[in-house]
């Protein structure tokens, strides 16, 4: 049998593995930093500007509709020409729309800051199609969602130091209603972007090939990924289902100073967002804490109680008064922690040659996150903003439908398991009850000594 065209993340030497897996982890941090000041200048332009908490949620719109509008381009566009490729493309755009926050601070254009921002929406949905697809992809995929939920950590460390700048500099004294300090914060983004892309023309990053991804899951008796794209039934659902969380995981945050504030205990607005810093960190404490279980507990399984968790605190979130509303915001914060990493693994598992393209559809459900922040604020205009979490309700409980259901497919077909499984060793063992030992290897193992075959085994169920 022919060799696979290029290569898979089970295939890449440890000291391999581990510079692709820190190098590309890098990326996560910095949409994090972005998405993070996104929510914080979302509460600051109400006051600079005059505007309502609907108007202010042009920006979400602009950002996450990047997602909506772009992200299948993007995922198109690797298929052809590769991640690294994919990667350039990304920080370029996202360095040239931080480069324009500048003009739009100082000539105080709200229109301006939208169109800036719907850019860096465009560079970051690029990024995440390659950073979430390459990281998944990147070994064996029993510990997918354990390697995005940690990689997705540093995008949650980066998410809450966001609202810590705010609160030290957008917030304080004459810059409370002033743009100045926004304009300095976006060129330091932007020199980050630039940074960022000089280091990866010169590191040479492994590609890992659809081809080759195809050819490992077929050898072990997988056929998931087999047939029409959009029989690809996982990730279209799964699609949906990122599609209504991020929407809901938006709005929250999108609101969150808002609601801290209007809870009538004394907290003004820059306590305030720091306060919406610390729910980040429980977030991302959360999502580190995730990466532990999802070593041992099924990821749909576990998806399908952190989603319902997500749907009662935000229930109680909308119903309860004064601190004990902020007390279930703090919680609904550490219940979302691995939903986005697990739904994407979920919805791009064993999908070959589908696999980035089925990212670009995945990380187009991002764009969920345009249209839930105008609902919330029409309703927030309307009453106030704690009944207004009733919206994102709605969102968390289509997630864990695809998850329960995910849940009962993998039962079906496979049993009922609390523990977390690898398909591929698995599989292969199955197929070496009918065939001998060295036909069940895959075809770019046979033929290799004992010693290098005890290491293909050892990679296929060590790297995580």
């Amino acid at each position: 049998m022919a060799p696979p065209t290029g290569t898979t993340g089970t295939q890449l030497g440890r000291r391999e593995w581990a510079f692709a897996f820190a190098l590309v982890t890098s990326l996560f941090f910095t949409w994090g930093f972005a998405y993070g000041l996104l929510d914080v200048l979302n509460a600051h332009f109400q006051t600079v500007f005059g505007i309502s908490k609907l108007q202010s949620t042009l920006l979400q719109l602009a950002y996450f509709g990047a997602y909506f509008v772009w992200a299948p381009f993007a995922g198109v566009f690797m298929r052809r020409v590769g991640y690294k490729k994919g990667i350039h493309i990304g920080l370029g755009l996202y360095s040239i729309g931080a480069v324009f926050f500048w003009p739009s601070a100082k000539y105080e254009s709200y229109g301006g800051f939208v169109g800036s921002t719907f850019v860096i929406g465009c560079g970051l949905s690029t990024l995440e199609v390659a950073a979430n697809s390459y990281i998944s992809v990147l070994g064996t995929p029993q510990y997918a969602a354990a390697r995005l939920n940690f990689s997705q950590g540093f995008q949650g460390i980066a998410s809450f130091a966001g609202p810590l700048i705010a609160s030290r500099w957008f917030f304080t004294g004459a810059n409370a209603t002033s743009l100045g300090t926004v304009q300095w914060v976006y060129l330091a983004v932007a020199g980050l972007g630039i940074v960022l892309n000089i280091l990866f023309f010169f590191c040479n990053l492994p590609e890992i090939t659809e081809d080759a991804l195809a050819e490992e899951i077929d050898e072990v008796g997988i056929t998931d990924g087999q047939g029409p794209f959009w029989k690809q039934y996982r990730c279209i659902f799964g699609f949906v289902a990122q599609t209504a969380y991020v929407g809901a995981q938006v709005t929250i945050a999108s609101f969150a100073v808002n609601f801290l504030v209007d809870q009538g205990v004394g907290i003004d607005q820059s306590k305030a967002s720091q306060l919406f810093s610390f729910c980040q960190v429980t977030f991302t404490v959360g999502r580190f804490l995730g990466v532990l279980m999802l070593n041992f507990i099924d990821p749909a399984l576990l998806l399908a109680f952190y989603g319902f968790c997500c749907s009662l605190f935000c229930l109680l979130v909308s119903q309860l008064p004064g601190y004990s509303a902020v007390a279930c915001l703090f919680c609904l914060f550490f219940f979302e922690s691995i939903c986005y990493p697990c739904i994407f693994t979920l919805g791009t598992k064993n999908l070959g040659v589908h696999t980035k393209r089925g990212s670009g559809l995945i990380v187009m459900g991002v764009g969920g996150g345009a249209w839930y922040p105008s609902a919330q604020g029409a309703l927030a205009d309307a009453t106030n903003t704690r009944h207004s979490y009733l919206v994102p309700v709605s969102g968390y409980i289509a997630m864990t439908i695809y998850a329960v259901g995910l849940v009962v497919d993998q039962s079906r077909k496979n049993g009922f398991s609390f523990r977390n499984r690898d398909e591929l060793t698995d599989n292969l063992k199955h197929t070496s009850d009918d065939v001998s030992p060295t036909e069940s290897l895959p075809g770019d193992v046979k033929g290799r000594s004992s010693s290098e075959k005890k290491v293909f085994s050892d990679e296929l169920v060590g790297v995580a």
